[in-house]
C-alpha cells in the first residue's frame, strides 16, 4: 500500500513508517491505538508511536512509527515542518484556537495585504516564541494545559523557534490562509495570536493542516478508513 514504507518488506517489527493524513478530531494517539489494534493480531506486541504530535483540530500528515522504526521517532521530529493556518482576525481565545470559545472584539479594517506582508516579515527567522498554556509542555511539573482548564496562573518562558517561510495564500478578511514553514517545537496557534497582536489586532487559529514532515507530503499520506481496512484485510 502506498504511504507504507518498510526497512524489510511487509516487516511491522524491522520497521515501518505509515503516512496518515489525520481526519479532524482524531488525536495522533487516537491514530496509534487504532493502528496497534489492527496489527495486534498480526504483529502481537509492537512497539507503535508518532513523530509528532498534532492538536485534535487539525488535519494532516501524521507519521507513525512501528518496530525498530520507533527508534527514528526523534530524527523525524526534527524535520522541517510546513503547514497551511487558517487564522481569523478580530477575536481571541484562550487557547489561541476554537478548542475554547472566541471572546473580544478587535478592530480589523485597518488590515490589509500590505500590512500583513510588513508584518510577517517580523515573524520570520529565529523568533521568541510563548508556547499556549493549553498545550502539553510541562510547567511545575505538570501539564500545561490541565492548569489551564482548570483556571490555574501559568507562567511559561519564552523559546526560540525558526519560521522559515511564511506566504499568504489568500486574504478575504477577517480569515487569513497562511504556509507556514518552521522547524522543530514552532506552535501555530502562538504565531497566529501574536500576529494578531502585532496587526493592532486580535487573531486566533480557525484551522490548521499539516502539509509536510521533511521529505514527506501528505498527498502521500493514507486516508484513515481505507488504512484501516488494508491492515484488517492483513489479519
Amino acid at each position: 500500500m502506498a504511504g507504507i514504507i518498510f526497512q524489510e518488506e511487509g516487516d511491522f517489527h524491522a520497521g515501518a513508517l505509515i503516512l496518515v493524513d489525520k481526519p479532524l478530531h482524531w488525536t495522533s494517539f487516537d491514530i496509534v491505538n487504532k493502528i496497534r489494534s489492527c496489527l495486534k493480531p498480526l504483529c502481537g506486541n509492537l512497539k507503535v508511536g508518532h513523530a509528532g504530535t498534532l492538536d485534535p483540530l487539525a488535519t494532516g500528515l501524521v507519521m507513525v512509527c512501528t518496530g525498530k522504526w520507533t527508534k527514528r521517532i526523534e530524527e523525524f521530529m526534527a524535520d522541517e515542518k510546513e503547514y497551511v493556518a487558517g487564522i481569523r482576525f478580530g477575536a481571541v481565545t484562550p487557547s489561541y484556537d476554537l478548542e475554547t470559545q472566541p471572546e473580544g472584539s478587535f478592530p480589523t479594517g485597518h488590515i490589509d495585504e500590505a500590512c500583513l506582508q510588513e508584518t510577517l516579515r517580523g515573524f520570520l527567522g529565529v523568533i521568541s516564541q510563548v508556547p499556549p498554556a493549553y498545550s502539553a509542555i510541562r510547567v511545575g511539573g505538570d501539564r500545561a494545559y490541565k492548569k489551564a482548564r482548570k483556571g490555574g496562573a501559568l507562567d511559561i518562558p519564552p523559546r526560540e523557534v525558526l519560521v522559515k517561510e511564511l506566504e499568504i495564500l489568500d486574504f478575504t478578511p477577517p480569515l487569513l490562509s497562511l504556509r507556514v514553514v518552521c522547524g522543530k517545537g514552532t506552535y501555530i496557534r502562538s504565531l497566529a495570536n501574536d500576529i494578531g497582536r502585532a496587526c493592532r489586532s486580535g487573531a486566533y487559529l480557525a484551522a490548521l493542516r499539516r502539509t509536510r514532515n521533511g521529505r514527506f507530503r501528505v498527498e502521500e499520506a493514507n486516508k484513515m478508513e481505507e488504512l484501516v481496512a488494508f491492515l484488517q484485510k492483513k489479519q
